[in-house]
């Protein structure tokens, strides 16, 4: 008499082929069987538990729409080790990103000669100050500064020339200077 597994007893390959089949109840228990792990690699490449905690979430996505493309050349924790690790240097390079840009936001509101006291209050009177330029102004501004993109690639997303996105951010940082200037002066005042 063939012997019965118990659902918790029951071989990763047997739950990824019930999961490919849209099996939820696998996938679920597939994920669970292997949280674990994500998170151990997770945390040792991260070395911070919200990091670690927010890249298992992640891998744990990107496993449900990735699953139906396992093809077992390799062991299945092989490749969500691949995964995860690929998940970490996303969330990394996401985190370079966020860092240069407020870097960035921070280096340009002291070039503007804007600076109020707190830094969050430097922050907020910029991007209220980007909300008020005309658009092709705000976009330049919102593109390559706030999305970290190349100039060439705001031109094409703006659908104008490399030198119209330049001219542009050039205007609209003499327009940002004048308009923190005169908040400036009027919290001053």
């Amino acid at each position: 008499m063939a012997m019965m597994l118990d659902e918790d007893e029951a071989s990763d390959s047997s739950l990824i082929g019930q999961a490919k089949d849209g099996d939820r109840g696998a996938f679920g228990r597939l994920v669970e069987r292997h949280y674990d792990f994500i998170y151990r690699v997770a945390w040792r490449w991260s070395g911070r538990k919200a990091d670690a905690e927010d890249i298992t979430q992640e891998v744990c996505i990107r496993l449900g729409r990735a699953i139906r493309d396992y093809r077992g050349d390799s062991a299945f924790s092989t490749w969500l080790y691949a995964m995860t690790l690929n998940a970490v240097r996303d969330h990394a390079r996401k985190g370079m990103r966020e860092r240069a840009r407020a870097e960035a936001y921070g280096a340009h509101v002291q070039i503007l000669g804007a600076a109020p006291e707190h830094p969050d209050d430097r922050v907020e009177a910029l991007w209220t100050a980007v909300r008020n330029l005309p658009d092709k102004q705000r976009d330049a501004i919102l593109l390559v500064y706030g999305e970290g993109m190349p100039h060439a690639v705001a031109a094409e997303a703006m659908a104008v020339s490399e030198k119209t996105v330049s001219w542009h951010i050039h205007e609209a940082k003499k327009r940002l200077k004048r308009l923190l200037r005169s908040a400036g002066e009027s919290d001053r005042g």
